[in-house]
C-alpha cells in the first residue's frame, strides 16, 4: 500500500510538474504571442502611417478585378468615391483616367496577371489634372491576393513638367550644338577638342584638310597632330598648360600645311570637363607683312638718313622719334640732346637758340601756329624759311595718320644762288645770242620755232610779227624759198631740223642765195630735245678756197714739170757718167800706161765718186718714178739670210774706213718672204748707210734679222749722236732739207724715204726711234705672204 501510494505520489508529482511546465510554457507562449501581436500591431500602425505619408499609393488588384486601395486614390483621380474595381478607374469623362489610359492600364494588368511580367505606364488623371506614373507587378504570396497585381501610383506631375522642360532644353541644346558644330565645321581655321587625357576627341573639316586626313573622324582615329612635335614643348604643351592653369594659352608655332611652311598662332582654351578646346590662326601672311613693314620702315629710315634734306619725325605725343644727320647739320643740334626725344616745342626753342629760325616778332604765337601742324587737315603744308646768314630752307610738314608729324627741311641756298646765277647767265646768253655772226634758230620737237636771233631774222628777211607766231619749219621754209638761188633747196631746212629733233642726228649742208652769197648751215640736237639750226656766211671763204685751189693746181702742174725735168736730167746724166766710169776703169787697168801712186789714188777717187753719183741718180729715178706710175715689184721667194749677209758685205768697206764696229746677227728664223729681193736688199743697204753716216769713229752698228710665222723683222741700230725730235718727224720726207754728216759732206737724205717706199710696197711697216745722244734704231716688219 505504501508502495502504491508512493508510486502514485511520484506519478502525481510528475503530472503536476508536467502541468506546471505546460502551464509555464503556455504562459510563455502566450506572453510571446502577445508581445508579437503588440509588435505586429505597432508595425501595422507604422506601415499604415508610412503608406499614408508615402508619395506613392499602393493598390492591390485582385484576380476578380477588385481593388484594395485607400481613399487617397479617389482624391488623386478626382473621383467622389474610392474606386472598387478596375473598371471604376475610367470615371465618367470628367474624372479618373481617360478611355485610352484606362484600356491600356486594364490590358497591362491582365498581362501581368497572366505572365507575371511587370509594367510601367504614365497616365493622366482628368478631374485632378494630375500626371501619374504607374508601376505594376505580380502580387507576392504574403499579400493573400492570389492572381492579383500590385500597382504603385506615383504623382509625377512635377517630374513630368520638369522632364518636359528638360526635354525642351535638351532639344534647344541639341539645336545649339548642331549650329555650333556647323559653325565649327565651316570655320576657316583648324579647330579641335581634346579630352581630359589630351587625346583628340573632335576636329573640324579644316583641321582634317590641314593634316591630309580623309575626314575629321580619320584625323581623330589616327591622332594626327596639326603642330609638329619637337621645339616649343610639342603640340600638347599649350593644352596641358591650359588644363593645369585653367587659363587661355596662346603660342606661335610652326606647321607644314599642304607642303608649305606656315606659322600658326595656337589658342588652347580649358573646358569645365577637364578637356581643352583649341583653334589655330594662320599668321604666316601677317608675320611676313609685319616683317615687310619692319624692313620697309628700316629701309625708309636708312633712306631718309642718306638724304641731303633734313628729316625729323615726331610721334603722337609730339616727342621726337627720328632725325637724320642733315637735320643735325642744318640746325647745329647735338645728337646727345636729340637722343633724349625732346618735345616739339623744345626743339623749336633749341633751333631759335642756335639762330636757325626765321626772325619773328611773336615767337609764342608763331610756335603755336606750327604746333597746329599736328592736327592739320588737307595734306602737306609747305613754307619757306629765310634764316640769318642768307640760308634758304624749304619746309614741308606732313601730318601722319597716327597723330604724329613728319618735317622735311631742304636747304635751297645753293639752288637760290644757282637761280640767281642762271638768271645772269641767261641774260649773258641772250646778249651773246644776239651778237653772234651766225644766224641761229632753235626748233622744238614739233618743228615750231622757239628762239631766234636778229641775224636769223634779217638774213631771211622775215617779218617780226611772223616770227612771233612761232611758225613751223615748213612754213619758214616756204617763206625763205624766195631768198635762194634754187627755191627747191628750202625743203632741206625742214629735213635738217627733223633730223636734229626727231632722229637726234647732226647734219649740215650748203646753200647759195639769190644774191650770190654762200652759207653753210647745220642742225644740231640739243640735250633738252630741241634742235639748233645755224647758218654762217662762207662767201669770202669760198672765194679764198677757189683761189687756193687754182694755185694748188698750178703748183701741182709745176711739180709735175719739175719731176719730169729731174727724171730726164737723171737719164741724161747717166750717159756721161757711164763714159767717165769706163775711162776711169781703163786708166786703173793700165790701158793708158802705168800710173804713179798719186795718179792711182786720183783714179780710185774718181771711181768712188762715179759709184756714189750713180747710186744717187738711181735713187732720184726711183723717187720720180713713184710719182708717175706704181713701182714694179717682182714677186718671188726671197731667202733673207744670204740677202742680209750680202747687204752687210756691201758696206763693209765704208765701215772699215770709218773705223766702226759692225755686228751682224742673221737668225735662221728670218726665213723666206715673198717679194722683190733687189728692193729688200736696197732697204737694208739704205738703213746701214744711214747708220754709218750718223755714227762717229769707234762707234758700233748692229744688223739683226729674225722672224716668226707671221713675218720677218729687220733691225738696224747704232750708238751715234741720235736725231732730234724734228729730224725724226721728217726722216721719211723726201723733200726735207739735206743734213750735214760728221765729215762735213752734205747728203740728199733719200735713203730713208726710199726704204719706206719699198717696205710699204711689200705691205710692211717701218719705224724709227731716236733720241739725241742715245743713238738710232730702225725696225722693219715684212709679212711672209702678201
Amino acid at each position: 500500500m505504501n508502495g502504491t501510494s508512493t508510486l502514485e505520489l511520484v506519478l502525481s508529482g510528475v503530472v503536476l510538474a508536467a502541468l506546471i511546465v505546460a502551464t509555464t510554457w503556455a504562459l510563455f507562449v502566450g506572453l510571446r504571442a502577445r508581445r508579437d501581436a503588440a509588435e505586429a500591431l505597432d508595425q501595422n500602425v507604422r506601415l499604415a502611417a508610412l503608406l499614408k505619408s508615402s508619395p506613392a499609393l499602393v493598390v492591390v488588384v485582385r484576380a476578380d478585378g477588385r481593388l484594395d486601395a485607400s481613399e487617397r486614390l479617389g482624391e488623386w483621380l478626382g473621383l467622389a468615391t474610392t474606386p472598387r474595381y478596375v473598371a471604376d478607374l475610367a470615371g465618367d469623362g470628367t474624372a479618373g483616367f481617360g478611355p485610352a489610359d484606362a484600356r491600356g492600364l486594364a490590358d497591362d494588368i491582365a498581362a501581368a496577371q497572366k505572365s507575371g511580367r511587370g509594367f510601367t505606364r504614365s497616365v493622366q488623371a482628368q478631374g485632378a489634372a494630375r500626371a501619374l506614373l504607374i508601376r505594376g507587378a505580380k502580387a507576392a504570396g504574403d499579400l493573400r491576393a492570389p492572381g492579383g497585381v500590385v500597382l504603385w501610383l506615383f504623382d509625377a506631375t512635377d517630374s513630368l513638367s520638369e522632364i518636359a522642360r528638360l526635354n525642351d532644353e535638351v532639344a534647344a541644346a541639341h539645336r545649339a550644338f548642331d549650329v555650333l558644330t556647323g559653325l565649327i565645321q565651316a570655320a576657316p581655321m583648324p579647330m579641335w577638342y581634346r579630352g581630359s587625357d589630351m587625346r583628340l576627341a573632335m576636329v573640324n573639316s579644316h583641321y582634317a584638310d590641314a593634316v591630309d586626313a580623309a575626314d575629321p573622324e580619320d584625323a581623330v582615329v589616327r591622332g594626327l597632330e596639326l603642330v609638329e612635335s619637337g621645339g616649343l614643348g610639342g603640340p600638347l604643351a599649350g593644352a596641358i598648360a591650359a588644363r593645369e592653369s585653367s587659363r587661355l594659352q596662346v603660342k606661335a608655332m610652326p606647321a607644314t600645311i599642304k607642303g608649305e611652311r606656315r606659322m600658326l598662332r595656337v589658342y588652347d582654351v580649358p573646358m569645365p570637363d577637364g578637356g581643352v578646346a583649341g583653334f589655330a590662326v594662320d599668321v604666316e601672311d601677317l608675320e611676313q607683312a609685319r616683317a615687310t613693314i619692319k624692313r620697309l620702315g628700316d629701309t625708309e629710315r636708312a633712306t631718309l638718313d642718306r638724304l641731303s634734306a633734313g628729316v625729323a619725325q615726331f610721334g603722337s605725343d609730339r616727342a621726337l622719334i627720328f632725325f637724320n644727320q642733315p637735320f643735325q647739320r642744318i640746325f647745329g643740334i647735338g645728337s646727345e640732346w636729340l637722343a633724349d626725344s625732346p618735345e616739339f616745342d623744345r626743339v623749336l626753342e633749341r633751333m631759335r637758340e642756335a639762330n636757325r629760325l626765321p626772325e619773328v616778332r611773336d615767337f609764342p604765337g608763331w610756335k603755336a601756329e606750327r604746333r597746329a601742324w599736328f592736327v592739320a587737315t588737307g595734306g602737306a603744308i609747305e613754307e619757306q624759311w629765310h634764316l640769318p646768314g642768307g640760308v634758304h630752307l624749304r619746309v614741308v610738314a606732313q601730318p601722319l595718320p597716327d597723330g604724329g608729324l613728319l618735317l622735311i627741311f631742304e636747304d635751297r641756298t645753293e639752288q637760290v644762288q644757282l637761280a640767281s646765277g642762271m638768271d645772269t647767265l641767261l641774260r649773258v646768253r641772250a646778249a651773246t645770242f644776239e651778237n653772234l655772226f651766225e644766224a641761229l634758230g632753235v626748233f622744238a620737237a614739233d618743228g615750231k620755232l622757239q628762239l631766234w636771233n636778229n641775224k636769223f631774222r634779217t638774213l631771211w628777211n622775215f617779218d617780226e610779227a611772223f616770227l612771233a607766231t612761232h611758225p613751223r619749219v615748213d612754213a619758214l621754209a616756204e617763206v625763205a624759198a624766195s631768198q635762194l638761188a634754187n627755191p627747191d633747196r628750202a625743203a632741206l631746212i625742214g629735213e635738217l631740223v627733223r633730223a636734229a629733233t626727231v632722229e637726234r642726228q647732226q647734219r649740215g649742208g650748203q646753200v647759195r642765195f639769190a644774191d650770190g652769197r654762200y652759207f653753210e648751215f647745220a642742225a644740231v640736237p640739243l640735250p633738252d630735245g630741241n634742235g639748233l639750226f645755224t647758218m654762217l656766211d662762207t662767201t669770202d671763204r669760198r672765194r679764198i678756197e677757189t683761189a687756193l685751189r687754182d694755185r694748188n693746181e698750178a703748183l701741182e702742174a709745176a711739180d709735175r714739170v719739175k719731176t719730169s725735168f729731174v727724171a730726164n736730167m737723171s737719164y741724161e746724166l747717166r750717159t756721161p757718167l757711164t763714159s767717165i766710169s769706163g775711162f776711169a776703169e781703163m786708166l786703173s787697168a793700165g790701158y793708158g800706161g802705168k800710173l804713179g801712186d798719186d795718179a792711182t789714188t786720183y783714179v780710185e777717187a774718181i771711181m768712188d765718186s762715179v759709184q756714189r753719183l750713180g747710186a744717187l741718180i738711181d735713187d732720184v729715178l726711183d723717187l720720180t718714178q713713184s710719182d708717175t706710175v706704181d713701182p714694179v715689184v717682182v714677186r718671188e721667194e726671197v731667202n733673207l739670210v744670204p740677202l742680209a749677209r750680202g747687204a752687210a758685205q756691201t758696206i763693209q768697206s765704208m765701215v772699215e774706213r770709218r773705223g766702226l764696229e759692225f755686228a751682224v746677227e742673221v737668225m735662221p728664223s728670218a726665213g723666206v718672204v715673198r717679194g722683190d729681193g733687189k728692193r729688200i736688199r736696197q732697204v737694208i743697204e739704205h738703213l746701214l748707210r744711214h747708220a754709218v753716216a750718223g755714227t762717229a769713229t769707234g762707234g758700233r752698228i748692229l744688223l739683226r734679222v729674225d722672224g716668226n710665222s707671221n713675218g720677218a723683222r729687220i733691225v738696224v741700230s747704232d750708238d751715234g749722236a741720235g736725231m732730234s725730235r724734228q729730224a725724226v718727224a721728217r726722216a721719211f720726207d723726201r723733200f726735207a732739207q739735206p743734213e750735214v754728216t760728221r765729215d762735213g759732206e752734205r747728203a740728199l737724205g733719200l735713203g730713208l724715204p726710199l726704204a719706206k717706199q719699198f717696205v710699204e710696197t711689200h705691205g710692211g711697216t717701218i719705224e724709227l726711234m731716236s733720241e739725241p745722244g742715245e743713238g738710232t734704231a730702225i725696225t722693219v716688219l715684212l709679212p711672209r705672204n702678201r
